[in-house]
């Protein structure tokens, strides 16, 4: 593994824990010699993430549409700012960029990337392992919500273990590196044909 895509919040949270989780992911990539793909922003958990790992020496391509450049949102930091069209460019060269994925808190954007990632690794578009850092239980009611998709047969059951999930970042990314997703097709009823 080489780079890592974070998804999280352009705003930092209510609880002091969501920054220290950001600055803690940051050093912990760093720390590992991984680099970040993350959205490019300079403000909230995205902007404490890259100096974080700025901090420590480490790559960071942040990968922003020129909509937000334009809002002066922008790192102007960062090892490598790539400016994209559209939020669609920008999730795909997200993807294109990282040998793996992890969401820390965030709100619709967040959900999203990390989401359509997920979806594409259903669809088995790519093989790359995909977790949700869960810091003070953010990610409990999704994870609940995963759950009950399951139970109702809308997720297979090794299409849910797709989600690795740990409290921090060192044993996420632990997790991450020894992860191999399971190849099968997504589509459950075929199952009963």
């Amino acid at each position: 593994m080489k780079r890592i895509c974070v998804f999280c919040g352009s705003s930092s949270g209510s609880e002091p824990a969501f920054a220290e989780a950001a600055r803690e992911m940051g050093e912990t990539l760093a720390r590992h010699h991984l680099g970040l793909v993350y959205g490019g922003g300079n403000i909230g958990l995205m902007g404490l993430l890259a100096d974080a790992v700025l901090t420590r020496g480490g790559e960071v391509v942040g990968v922003i549409p020129q909509a937000l450049v334009d809002k002066e949102l922008a790192h102007r930091g960062v090892t490598e700012l790539r400016v994209v069209r559209s939020m669609h460019e920008r999730k795909a060269l997200m993807a294109d960029l990282a040998d793996a994925f992890i969401a820390l808190p965030g709100g619709f954007g967040t959900l999203d990337e990390f989401c359509e990632i997920l979806t594409w690794a259903q669809l088995g578009l790519h093989r790359k392992p995909c977790g949700l850092l869960n810091v003070a239980g953010f990610y409990d009611p999704f994870l609940d919500q995963l759950n009950l998709a399951v139970a109702k047969r809308f997720i297979r059951a090794q299409h849910r273990e797709l989600v690795q999930v740990e409290t921090t970042p060192d044993a996420l990314l632990r997790r991450l590196l020894a992860a191999h997703p399971p190849v099968m097709h997504k589509w459950i009823d075929r199952d009963q044909a």
